[in-house]
Protein backbone atom coordinates (compact mmCIF):
# COMPACT_ATOMS: atom_id res chain seq x y z
CA UNK A 1 0.00 0.00 0.00
CA UNK A 2 1.09 3.55 -0.72
CA UNK A 3 -0.22 6.41 1.98
CA UNK A 4 0.20 9.86 1.79
CA UNK A 5 2.04 11.36 4.87
CA UNK A 6 2.15 15.53 5.99
CA UNK A 7 5.52 15.61 7.76
CA UNK A 8 4.94 18.96 9.65
CA UNK A 9 6.81 20.73 11.90
CA UNK A 10 3.93 20.90 14.89
CA UNK A 11 1.84 17.55 13.41
CA UNK A 12 1.93 15.24 10.84
CA UNK A 13 -0.76 13.28 9.16
CA UNK A 14 -1.38 10.26 7.12
CA UNK A 15 -4.20 9.09 4.65
CA UNK A 16 -4.61 6.72 1.94
CA UNK A 17 -6.77 6.74 -0.95
CA UNK A 18 -9.59 4.02 -0.82
CA UNK A 19 -13.27 3.61 -1.81
CA UNK A 20 -12.95 6.24 -4.56
CA UNK A 21 -11.41 8.89 -1.95
CA UNK A 22 -8.30 10.24 0.50
CA UNK A 23 -9.21 8.62 4.30
CA UNK A 24 -6.98 10.42 6.72
CA UNK A 25 -5.43 7.53 9.04
CA UNK A 26 -6.12 7.89 12.96
CA UNK A 27 -2.71 7.21 15.68
CA UNK A 28 -3.26 4.78 18.07
CA UNK A 29 -4.55 7.46 20.23
CA UNK A 30 -7.52 8.25 17.90
CA UNK A 31 -6.28 11.28 17.13
CA UNK A 32 -5.71 11.97 13.13
CA UNK A 33 -2.62 14.45 14.27
CA UNK A 34 0.40 13.63 15.61
CA UNK A 35 2.64 15.61 17.41
CA UNK A 36 5.89 15.80 15.64
CA UNK A 37 7.70 15.31 18.61
CA UNK A 38 10.16 13.01 19.75
CA UNK A 39 11.29 12.77 23.80
CA UNK A 40 13.78 9.90 25.84
CA UNK A 41 11.77 8.64 28.57
CA UNK A 42 12.37 7.51 31.62
CA UNK A 43 13.46 3.97 31.28
CA UNK A 44 15.70 5.37 27.99
CA UNK A 45 12.94 4.25 25.75
CA UNK A 46 12.10 7.08 22.63
CA UNK A 47 8.38 8.49 23.25
CA UNK A 48 6.69 10.11 19.82
CA UNK A 49 3.76 12.25 19.37
CA UNK A 50 1.65 13.83 22.14
CA UNK A 51 3.62 11.94 24.72
CA UNK A 52 6.69 13.52 23.53
CA UNK A 53 5.36 16.45 23.28
CA UNK A 54 3.92 16.50 26.82
CA UNK A 55 7.17 16.28 28.23
CA UNK A 56 8.09 19.15 26.65
CA UNK A 57 7.63 21.53 29.01
CA UNK A 58 8.75 19.15 31.74
CA UNK A 59 11.98 17.94 29.87
CA UNK A 60 13.27 20.10 27.49
CA UNK A 61 16.44 18.53 27.68
CA UNK A 62 14.97 15.27 26.63
CA UNK A 63 12.79 16.41 23.92
CA UNK A 64 13.08 17.57 20.73
CA UNK A 65 10.47 19.68 18.58
CA UNK A 66 10.18 21.77 15.17
CA UNK A 67 13.40 19.59 14.01
CA UNK A 68 12.15 19.73 10.40
CA UNK A 69 12.66 23.09 10.14
CA UNK A 70 16.50 22.38 10.65
CA UNK A 71 16.10 19.07 7.72
CA UNK A 72 18.98 19.04 5.91
CA UNK A 73 21.71 20.91 7.76
CA UNK A 74 24.33 19.55 11.12
CA UNK A 75 22.29 20.75 13.88
CA UNK A 76 22.20 18.00 16.16
CA UNK A 77 19.60 17.22 19.19
CA UNK A 78 20.90 15.77 22.39
CA UNK A 79 18.53 13.52 24.17
CA UNK A 80 20.46 11.48 26.92
CA UNK A 81 23.35 10.31 26.04
CA UNK A 82 22.86 10.15 22.35
CA UNK A 83 22.97 13.40 19.53
CA UNK A 84 20.33 12.72 16.40
CA UNK A 85 19.95 14.76 13.55
CA UNK A 86 16.68 16.59 11.85
CA UNK A 87 16.33 13.35 9.00
CA UNK A 88 16.78 10.57 12.15
CA UNK A 89 13.68 12.74 14.52
CA UNK A 90 11.81 12.90 11.16
CA UNK A 91 12.03 9.10 10.47
CA UNK A 92 11.00 8.45 14.33
CA UNK A 93 7.50 10.13 13.21
CA UNK A 94 7.87 8.83 10.02
CA UNK A 95 8.29 5.24 11.48
CA UNK A 96 5.56 5.65 14.00
CA UNK A 97 3.05 6.92 11.61
CA UNK A 98 4.03 3.61 8.89
CA UNK A 99 2.67 1.47 11.80
CA UNK A 100 -0.36 3.44 12.74
CA UNK A 101 -1.71 2.83 9.31
CA UNK A 102 -0.53 -0.62 9.36
CA UNK A 103 -2.77 -0.80 12.75
CA UNK A 104 -5.50 0.30 11.04
CA UNK A 105 -5.90 -1.22 7.70
CA UNK A 106 -4.18 -4.37 8.04
CA UNK A 107 -1.88 -3.59 5.40
CA UNK A 108 1.77 -3.50 4.59
CA UNK A 109 2.73 -0.01 4.31
CA UNK A 110 5.51 -0.54 1.19
CA UNK A 111 5.62 2.78 0.17
CA UNK A 112 4.73 6.82 1.03
CA UNK A 113 4.21 10.39 -1.06
CA UNK A 114 5.73 13.05 1.16
CA UNK A 115 4.81 16.64 1.23
CA UNK A 116 7.46 19.01 1.89
CA UNK A 117 7.27 23.06 1.67
CA UNK A 118 8.06 24.21 -1.58
CA UNK A 119 10.56 26.00 -0.84
CA UNK A 120 12.85 23.39 0.43
CA UNK A 121 16.03 23.12 -1.56
CA UNK A 122 17.66 19.86 -2.79
CA UNK A 123 19.27 19.09 0.78
CA UNK A 124 16.27 19.73 2.80
CA UNK A 125 14.58 17.66 0.41
CA UNK A 126 17.39 14.59 0.38
CA UNK A 127 17.06 14.49 4.30
CA UNK A 128 13.64 14.16 3.46
CA UNK A 129 13.90 11.42 1.20
CA UNK A 130 16.49 9.53 3.61
CA UNK A 131 14.17 10.19 6.51
CA UNK A 132 11.79 7.99 4.48
CA UNK A 133 14.47 5.37 4.05
CA UNK A 134 15.13 5.61 7.38
CA UNK A 135 11.48 4.52 8.53
CA UNK A 136 11.54 1.85 6.21
CA UNK A 137 9.51 3.61 3.30
CA UNK A 138 10.15 3.43 -0.74
CA UNK A 139 9.82 7.55 -1.26
CA UNK A 140 7.66 7.45 -4.45
CA UNK A 141 7.45 11.43 -4.72
CA UNK A 142 8.13 14.95 -2.51
CA UNK A 143 5.37 16.60 -3.40
CA UNK A 144 5.32 20.35 -2.25
CA UNK A 145 2.59 21.06 0.17
CA UNK A 146 0.22 23.53 -1.60
CA UNK A 147 0.55 21.18 -4.55
CA UNK A 148 -0.90 18.83 -2.27
CA UNK A 149 -3.46 21.45 -0.94
CA UNK A 150 -4.58 21.72 -4.26
CA UNK A 151 -5.36 18.04 -4.85
CA UNK A 152 -7.23 18.20 -1.52
CA UNK A 153 -9.35 20.96 -2.86
CA UNK A 154 -10.27 18.60 -5.73
CA UNK A 155 -9.17 20.52 -8.45
CA UNK A 156 -8.32 17.17 -10.21
CA UNK A 157 -11.69 16.30 -10.66
CA UNK A 158 -12.52 19.80 -12.34
CA UNK A 159 -13.15 21.10 -15.18
CA UNK A 160 -10.11 23.56 -16.65
CA UNK A 161 -10.24 26.76 -14.43
CA UNK A 162 -8.44 30.30 -13.83
CA UNK A 163 -5.25 30.12 -11.92
CA UNK A 164 -5.75 30.15 -7.82
CA UNK A 165 -3.43 30.93 -5.54
CA UNK A 166 -2.89 28.34 -2.42
CA UNK A 167 -1.97 30.37 1.08
CA UNK A 168 -0.30 27.76 3.35
CA UNK A 169 1.08 28.87 6.62
CA UNK A 170 1.65 25.92 8.90
CA UNK A 171 3.21 25.47 12.43
CA UNK A 172 7.01 26.21 10.66
CA UNK A 173 7.27 26.92 7.19
CA UNK A 174 4.95 29.57 4.82
CA UNK A 175 4.63 28.31 1.52
CA UNK A 176 2.62 30.04 -1.71
CA UNK A 177 1.74 28.50 -5.37
CA UNK A 178 -0.06 29.79 -7.68
CA UNK A 179 -2.24 26.72 -9.75
CA UNK A 180 -4.43 26.11 -12.86
CA UNK A 181 -5.88 23.45 -14.51
CA UNK A 182 -6.20 22.68 -18.25
CA UNK A 183 -6.88 19.73 -20.53
CA UNK A 184 -6.60 17.01 -17.54
CA UNK A 185 -3.06 19.08 -16.20
CA UNK A 186 -2.49 20.31 -13.12
CA UNK A 187 0.26 22.96 -13.38
CA UNK A 188 1.79 25.01 -10.45
CA UNK A 189 3.01 28.04 -12.41
CA UNK A 190 4.83 29.68 -9.25
CA UNK A 191 6.20 28.65 -5.73
CA UNK A 192 7.94 31.12 -3.12
CA UNK A 193 7.60 30.82 0.65
CA UNK A 194 9.72 31.19 3.83
CA UNK A 195 10.70 28.30 5.87
CA UNK A 196 11.07 29.76 8.83
CA UNK A 197 7.81 31.37 9.22
CA UNK A 198 4.87 29.95 11.43
CA UNK A 199 2.37 29.59 13.93
CA UNK A 200 5.72 28.72 16.30
CA UNK A 201 6.68 32.43 15.14
CA UNK A 202 3.29 33.91 17.00
CA UNK A 203 4.01 31.51 19.49
CA UNK A 204 7.36 32.79 20.88
CA UNK A 205 6.06 36.64 19.83
CA UNK A 206 3.13 36.17 22.70
CA UNK A 207 5.55 34.25 24.69
CA UNK A 208 7.76 37.41 24.51
CA UNK A 209 4.69 39.93 25.05
CA UNK A 210 3.72 37.81 28.18
CA UNK A 211 6.96 38.02 29.87
CA UNK A 212 7.73 41.47 29.39
CA UNK A 213 4.83 42.15 31.52
CA UNK A 214 5.26 39.47 34.23
CA UNK A 215 8.44 39.33 34.37
CA UNK A 216 10.06 42.76 33.45
CA UNK A 217 13.09 43.10 35.57
CA UNK A 218 13.77 39.79 34.35
CA UNK A 219 14.58 38.10 37.74
CA UNK A 220 11.81 35.33 37.94
CA UNK A 221 14.57 32.59 36.15
CA UNK A 222 17.55 31.54 38.04
CA UNK A 223 20.39 30.59 36.36
CA UNK A 224 20.31 26.97 34.22
CA UNK A 225 16.27 26.98 34.39
CA UNK A 226 15.84 29.26 31.34
CA UNK A 227 15.76 26.80 28.95
CA UNK A 228 12.88 25.25 31.10
CA UNK A 229 10.89 28.33 31.60
CA UNK A 230 10.76 28.94 27.57
CA UNK A 231 9.36 25.47 27.33
CA UNK A 232 6.67 26.71 30.50
CA UNK A 233 5.70 30.11 28.54
CA UNK A 234 6.36 28.01 24.73
CA UNK A 235 2.91 25.99 25.50
CA UNK A 236 1.06 29.02 27.64
CA UNK A 237 1.54 31.02 24.76
CA UNK A 238 0.14 28.75 22.15
CA UNK A 239 -2.99 28.00 24.22
CA UNK A 240 -3.15 31.80 24.39
CA UNK A 241 -2.49 32.28 20.69
CA UNK A 242 -5.52 29.70 20.06
CA UNK A 243 -8.02 31.22 22.28
CA UNK A 244 -7.35 34.91 20.70
CA UNK A 245 -8.60 33.02 17.50
CA UNK A 246 -12.16 32.86 18.62
CA UNK A 247 -11.91 35.46 21.42
CA UNK A 248 -11.25 39.10 21.62
CA UNK A 249 -8.64 38.24 24.55
CA UNK A 250 -7.41 35.86 26.36
CA UNK A 251 -5.80 35.17 30.01
CA UNK A 252 -1.89 34.14 29.19
CA UNK A 253 -1.29 31.66 32.60
CA UNK A 254 2.04 29.80 34.23
CA UNK A 255 2.73 28.29 37.05
CA UNK A 256 6.56 28.72 38.47
CA UNK A 257 8.21 27.09 41.12
CA UNK A 258 4.91 27.31 43.08
CA UNK A 259 3.75 30.47 41.80
CA UNK A 260 0.71 30.97 39.66
CA UNK A 261 1.33 34.31 37.10
CA UNK A 262 -0.94 35.79 34.29
CA UNK A 263 -1.42 38.42 31.74
CA UNK A 264 -4.19 39.06 29.94
CA UNK A 265 -3.48 39.70 26.47
CA UNK A 266 -6.09 41.78 24.09
CA UNK A 267 -6.77 41.12 20.14
CA UNK A 268 -5.11 44.42 19.36
CA UNK A 269 -2.28 44.09 21.54
CA UNK A 270 -1.35 40.67 19.71
CA UNK A 271 -2.43 42.00 16.12
CA UNK A 272 -0.13 44.73 17.03
CA UNK A 273 3.05 43.00 18.19
CA UNK A 274 2.42 40.08 15.04
CA UNK A 275 2.56 42.96 12.44
CA UNK A 276 6.23 42.06 11.73
CA UNK A 277 5.26 38.74 11.08
CA UNK A 278 2.29 39.21 8.92
CA UNK A 279 4.22 42.06 6.98
CA UNK A 280 6.52 39.01 5.92
CA UNK A 281 3.74 37.37 4.69
CA UNK A 282 3.52 39.44 2.00
CA UNK A 283 7.06 38.98 0.10
CA UNK A 284 6.50 35.41 -1.35
CA UNK A 285 3.28 36.18 -2.32
CA UNK A 286 4.61 39.13 -4.69
CA UNK A 287 7.16 36.90 -6.03
CA UNK A 288 4.81 34.33 -6.83
CA UNK A 289 2.76 36.89 -8.33
CA UNK A 290 5.70 38.42 -10.26
CA UNK A 291 7.19 35.31 -11.12
CA UNK A 292 4.12 33.67 -12.75
CA UNK A 293 2.78 36.88 -14.29
CA UNK A 294 -0.29 36.70 -12.95
CA UNK A 295 -2.04 39.71 -11.54
CA UNK A 296 -4.50 39.96 -8.61
CA UNK A 297 -7.42 40.57 -10.95
CA UNK A 298 -6.41 37.49 -12.83
CA UNK A 299 -6.66 34.56 -9.64
CA UNK A 300 -10.10 33.14 -9.41
CA UNK A 301 -9.61 32.55 -5.63
CA UNK A 302 -7.24 32.41 -2.50
CA UNK A 303 -7.62 29.37 -0.82
CA UNK A 304 -6.27 29.02 2.99
CA UNK A 305 -4.22 26.28 4.47
CA UNK A 306 -2.14 25.44 7.39
CA UNK A 307 -3.18 25.74 11.16
CA UNK A 308 -2.18 29.16 11.50
CA UNK A 309 -4.15 30.29 8.92
CA UNK A 310 -7.08 30.00 11.64
CA UNK A 311 -5.75 33.23 13.15
CA UNK A 312 -8.36 35.86 12.47
CA UNK A 313 -5.36 38.57 11.86
CA UNK A 314 -3.80 36.15 9.27
CA UNK A 315 -7.16 35.90 7.78
CA UNK A 316 -7.76 39.31 7.91
CA UNK A 317 -4.49 40.32 6.08
CA UNK A 318 -4.98 38.57 3.34
CA UNK A 319 -8.30 39.53 2.96
CA UNK A 320 -6.74 43.20 2.79
CA UNK A 321 -4.04 41.98 0.46
CA UNK A 322 -6.17 40.38 -2.33
CA UNK A 323 -9.30 42.61 -1.75
CA UNK A 324 -10.77 39.75 -1.08
CA UNK A 325 -12.35 37.16 1.21
CA UNK A 326 -10.14 34.17 1.19
CA UNK A 327 -11.66 30.34 0.86
CA UNK A 328 -11.37 28.04 4.17
CA UNK A 329 -13.48 25.19 3.06
CA UNK A 330 -10.74 23.16 3.17
CA UNK A 331 -9.45 21.73 6.62
CA UNK A 332 -6.41 23.98 7.29
CA UNK A 333 -4.58 21.12 8.83
CA UNK A 334 -6.02 18.03 7.03
CA UNK A 335 -5.99 19.41 3.30
CA UNK A 336 -1.76 18.55 2.97
CA UNK A 337 -2.20 14.96 3.82
CA UNK A 338 -4.97 14.33 2.46
CA UNK A 339 -4.05 15.78 -1.23
CA UNK A 340 -0.67 13.63 -0.64
CA UNK A 341 -3.06 10.20 -0.27
CA UNK A 342 -4.72 11.55 -3.65
CA UNK A 343 -1.26 11.24 -5.48
CA UNK A 344 -0.70 8.07 -3.53
CA UNK A 345 -3.92 6.94 -5.59
CA UNK A 346 -2.24 8.27 -8.76
CA UNK A 347 0.90 6.66 -7.86
CA UNK A 348 -1.36 3.36 -7.24
CA UNK A 349 -2.99 3.80 -10.25
CA UNK A 350 -6.22 3.45 -8.74
CA UNK A 351 -9.40 3.33 -10.76
CA UNK A 352 -11.58 5.46 -9.22
CA UNK A 353 -9.03 8.32 -10.75
CA UNK A 354 -8.93 9.33 -13.52
CA UNK A 355 -5.39 10.03 -15.12
CA UNK A 356 -4.25 13.08 -15.02
CA UNK A 357 -0.55 14.85 -14.88
CA UNK A 358 0.68 16.63 -11.85
CA UNK A 359 3.63 19.53 -13.10
CA UNK A 360 5.50 21.30 -10.77
CA UNK A 361 8.34 24.01 -10.63
CA UNK A 362 11.44 23.89 -9.60
CA UNK A 363 11.91 26.53 -6.74
CA UNK A 364 15.04 27.59 -6.35
CA UNK A 365 17.12 28.45 -9.41
CA UNK A 366 19.90 26.20 -10.85
CA UNK A 367 22.87 27.82 -12.50
CA UNK A 368 26.60 27.56 -12.03
CA UNK A 369 29.19 30.24 -11.49
CA UNK A 370 31.59 32.01 -13.60
CA UNK A 371 33.90 34.59 -13.79
CA UNK A 372 32.97 37.82 -15.71
CA UNK A 373 34.80 41.19 -16.00
CA UNK A 374 34.01 44.64 -14.52
CA UNK A 375 33.97 47.77 -16.55
CA UNK A 376 38.05 47.92 -15.96
CA UNK A 377 38.22 44.60 -17.28
CA UNK A 378 39.47 43.09 -13.84
CA UNK A 379 37.74 39.45 -13.63
CA UNK A 380 35.35 38.51 -10.87
CA UNK A 381 35.09 35.28 -10.02
CA UNK A 382 32.12 33.16 -8.49
CA UNK A 383 29.19 35.14 -9.97
CA UNK A 384 26.09 32.95 -10.00
CA UNK A 385 24.68 32.45 -14.12
CA UNK A 386 21.39 30.79 -13.57
CA UNK A 387 20.31 28.18 -16.55
CA UNK A 388 16.90 26.90 -15.33
CA UNK A 389 15.40 29.86 -13.38
CA UNK A 390 13.25 29.24 -10.23
CA UNK A 391 9.52 28.52 -10.70
CA UNK A 392 10.08 27.18 -14.57
CA UNK A 393 7.46 24.38 -14.83
CA UNK A 394 9.20 21.13 -14.43
CA UNK A 395 10.41 18.76 -16.30
CA UNK A 396 12.36 21.30 -17.86
CA UNK A 397 15.61 20.96 -20.31
CA UNK A 398 17.39 24.66 -21.09
CA UNK A 399 20.99 25.41 -22.90
CA UNK A 400 23.25 28.20 -21.98
CA UNK A 401 26.12 29.17 -24.08
CA UNK A 402 29.78 30.07 -22.30
CA UNK A 403 33.22 31.00 -23.43
CA UNK A 404 36.69 31.03 -22.28
CA UNK A 405 37.92 33.76 -20.22
CA UNK A 406 41.82 33.04 -20.25
CA UNK A 407 44.32 32.53 -23.29
CA UNK A 408 45.10 29.02 -24.16
CA UNK A 409 42.95 27.98 -21.46
CA UNK A 410 42.72 23.86 -21.44
CA UNK A 411 39.55 23.23 -19.43
CA UNK A 412 36.74 24.94 -18.10
CA UNK A 413 35.16 23.69 -14.87
CA UNK A 414 31.74 24.42 -14.07
CA UNK A 415 30.62 24.72 -10.15
CA UNK A 416 26.45 23.63 -9.69
CA UNK A 417 24.40 25.79 -8.03
CA UNK A 418 20.98 26.18 -6.24
CA UNK A 419 19.68 29.73 -5.27
CA UNK A 420 19.10 32.91 -6.02
CA UNK A 421 22.05 35.11 -5.36
CA UNK A 422 23.83 36.84 -7.10
CA UNK A 423 27.22 35.39 -5.55
CA UNK A 424 27.54 31.69 -5.61
CA UNK A 425 29.06 31.40 -1.91
CA UNK A 426 25.56 32.38 -1.05
CA UNK A 427 23.73 29.64 -2.99
CA UNK A 428 24.13 25.29 -2.39
CA UNK A 429 26.49 24.04 -3.63
CA UNK A 430 25.71 20.38 -6.04
CA UNK A 431 28.03 19.12 -7.36
CA UNK A 432 31.16 20.43 -10.40
CA UNK A 433 31.33 19.30 -14.04
CA UNK A 434 35.08 19.26 -15.34
CA UNK A 435 35.77 19.88 -19.15
CA UNK A 436 38.83 19.95 -21.39
CA UNK A 437 39.22 22.60 -24.42
CA UNK A 438 41.33 23.02 -26.88
CA UNK A 439 43.70 25.99 -26.21
CA UNK A 440 42.65 29.02 -28.27
CA UNK A 441 42.58 32.57 -27.93
CA UNK A 442 40.35 34.12 -24.94
CA UNK A 443 36.54 33.97 -26.28
CA UNK A 444 37.51 31.89 -29.40
CA UNK A 445 36.06 28.18 -27.59
CA UNK A 446 32.24 28.01 -26.41
CA UNK A 447 30.65 25.38 -24.25
CA UNK A 448 27.24 24.48 -24.42
CA UNK A 449 25.74 23.56 -20.61
CA UNK A 450 22.23 22.09 -21.01
CA UNK A 451 20.44 21.52 -17.46
CA UNK A 452 17.63 18.91 -17.73
CA UNK A 453 15.50 18.71 -14.89
CA UNK A 454 12.80 16.76 -13.31
CA UNK A 455 9.68 16.90 -10.27
CA UNK A 456 11.55 14.45 -8.31
CA UNK A 457 14.83 16.22 -8.19
CA UNK A 458 16.95 14.32 -10.95
CA UNK A 459 19.27 17.08 -12.41
CA UNK A 460 21.22 16.43 -15.81
CA UNK A 461 23.97 18.05 -16.66
CA UNK A 462 24.87 17.65 -20.30
CA UNK A 463 28.43 20.16 -21.44
CA UNK A 464 29.67 20.19 -24.92
CA UNK A 465 32.29 22.11 -26.93
CA UNK A 466 31.20 21.93 -30.50
CA UNK A 467 34.94 22.75 -31.86
CA UNK A 468 36.05 19.40 -30.56
CA UNK A 469 33.16 17.91 -31.13
CA UNK A 470 33.34 16.61 -26.74
CA UNK A 471 30.53 15.85 -24.98
CA UNK A 472 29.89 14.98 -21.23
CA UNK A 473 27.38 14.11 -18.62
CA UNK A 474 26.81 14.10 -15.36
CA UNK A 475 23.69 13.23 -13.72
CA UNK A 476 22.89 15.16 -9.67
CA UNK A 477 20.08 13.41 -8.41
CA UNK A 478 17.93 14.68 -5.03
CA UNK A 479 16.88 10.55 -4.58
CA UNK A 480 20.51 9.71 -3.21
CA UNK A 481 20.65 6.76 -4.17
CA UNK A 482 16.78 5.64 -3.11
CA UNK A 483 15.56 4.78 -6.64
CA UNK A 484 16.52 1.79 -8.32
CA UNK A 485 18.77 1.93 -11.62
CA UNK A 486 15.96 1.31 -13.58
CA UNK A 487 13.72 4.22 -12.07
CA UNK A 488 16.32 6.47 -12.85
CA UNK A 489 16.98 5.16 -16.08
CA UNK A 490 12.92 6.12 -16.53
CA UNK A 491 13.41 9.62 -15.50
CA UNK A 492 16.40 10.28 -17.69
CA UNK A 493 14.41 8.81 -20.90
CA UNK A 494 11.39 11.34 -20.46
CA UNK A 495 14.26 14.02 -19.72
CA UNK A 496 15.62 13.15 -23.03
CA UNK A 497 12.31 13.92 -25.09
CA UNK A 498 12.90 17.51 -23.55
CA UNK A 499 16.32 17.99 -25.11
CA UNK A 500 15.64 20.18 -28.30
CA UNK A 501 15.71 23.50 -28.39
CA UNK A 502 12.23 25.56 -28.78
CA UNK A 503 12.98 26.96 -32.00
CA UNK A 504 14.00 23.57 -33.58
CA UNK A 505 10.55 22.22 -32.56
CA UNK A 506 8.29 21.12 -35.28
CA UNK A 507 5.28 24.01 -34.27
CA UNK A 508 7.83 26.65 -33.57
CA UNK A 509 9.84 25.95 -36.71
CA UNK A 510 6.88 25.66 -38.77
CA UNK A 511 5.67 29.43 -37.69
CA UNK A 512 9.30 31.07 -38.36
CA UNK A 513 9.10 29.50 -41.81
CA UNK A 514 5.68 30.82 -42.68
CA UNK A 515 7.03 34.08 -41.19
CA UNK A 516 9.88 33.83 -43.53
CA UNK A 517 7.71 32.81 -46.41
CA UNK A 518 5.45 35.90 -46.17
CA UNK A 519 8.10 38.20 -45.69
CA UNK A 520 9.38 37.28 -49.14
CA UNK A 521 5.85 37.58 -50.73
CA UNK A 522 5.25 41.35 -49.23
CA UNK A 523 6.88 45.03 -49.11
CA UNK A 524 6.93 47.86 -47.53
CA UNK A 525 5.08 47.87 -44.00
CA UNK A 526 4.04 44.92 -44.14
CA UNK A 527 7.38 43.01 -44.75
CA UNK A 528 8.98 45.59 -42.11
CA UNK A 529 6.25 44.62 -39.44
CA UNK A 530 6.71 40.59 -40.74
CA UNK A 531 10.31 41.37 -39.70
CA UNK A 532 9.89 42.96 -36.61
CA UNK A 533 7.49 39.57 -35.55
CA UNK A 534 10.23 37.38 -36.33
CA UNK A 535 12.92 39.26 -34.45
CA UNK A 536 10.20 39.22 -31.34
CA UNK A 537 9.57 35.37 -31.81
CA UNK A 538 13.24 34.61 -32.36
CA UNK A 539 13.61 37.00 -29.01
CA UNK A 540 11.01 34.22 -27.09
CA UNK A 541 12.68 31.13 -28.58
CA UNK A 542 15.70 32.00 -27.00
CA UNK A 543 14.42 32.20 -23.43
CA UNK A 544 12.79 29.02 -23.39
CA UNK A 545 10.15 29.77 -21.78
CA UNK A 546 7.03 27.52 -23.26
CA UNK A 547 4.41 29.19 -22.21
CA UNK A 548 5.50 32.57 -23.16
CA UNK A 549 6.59 30.78 -26.50
CA UNK A 550 3.17 29.44 -27.07
CA UNK A 551 1.62 32.86 -26.28
CA UNK A 552 3.83 34.43 -28.86
CA UNK A 553 3.16 31.77 -31.60
CA UNK A 554 -0.14 32.36 -31.36
CA UNK A 555 0.32 36.09 -32.17
CA UNK A 556 2.65 35.41 -34.59
CA UNK A 557 0.16 32.94 -36.47
CA UNK A 558 -2.86 35.38 -35.74
CA UNK A 559 -1.04 38.42 -37.31
CA UNK A 560 -0.06 36.28 -40.46
CA UNK A 561 -3.60 35.11 -41.03
CA UNK A 562 -4.63 38.53 -41.07
CA UNK A 563 -1.82 39.80 -43.36
CA UNK A 564 -2.43 36.37 -45.50
CA UNK A 565 -6.38 37.48 -45.55
CA UNK A 566 -6.41 40.69 -46.68
CA UNK A 567 -7.89 41.08 -50.41
CA UNK A 568 -5.99 43.03 -52.98
CA UNK A 569 -8.28 41.75 -55.99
Amino acid sequence: MIVGIDLGTTNSAIACFRDGAPQLIPNALGDLLTPSAVSLGKDGSLLVGLAARDRQSTHPDLTATAFKRHMGTRKRYTLGRRAYGAEDLSALVLASLKADAERFTGETVTGAVITVPAYFNDQQRKATRRAGELAGLKVERLVNEPTAAALAYGIHERGDREPFLVFDLGGGTFDVSIVEVFDGVVEVRASAGDNRLGGEDFNDMVAKLARAAIDPEGTLVARGKESLFHEVLRAAAERTRRALSEAEDALFEIVWEGKAYSHRITAAEFEAAADPLIQRLRDPVLRSMRDSNIAVGGLSEVVLVGGATRMPVVRRAVTRMFGRFPNHSLHPDHAVALGAAVQAGLKARDAALEEIRLTDVCPFTLGVDTAMRDPTGRLVFGVFAPIIERNTVVPASRVHRFQTLAENQKQVEFNIYQGEARAVADNVHLGQAVVPVPPRPAGEVVVDVRFSYDASGLLEIDVSVPLSGLQRQWVISSGDGGDSPEEVAARRAALAELKIHPRDQASNAATLARAERCYENFIGERRQHIAEMILTFEAVLARQEPHSIDDMRAQVEAALDQIEGERFL
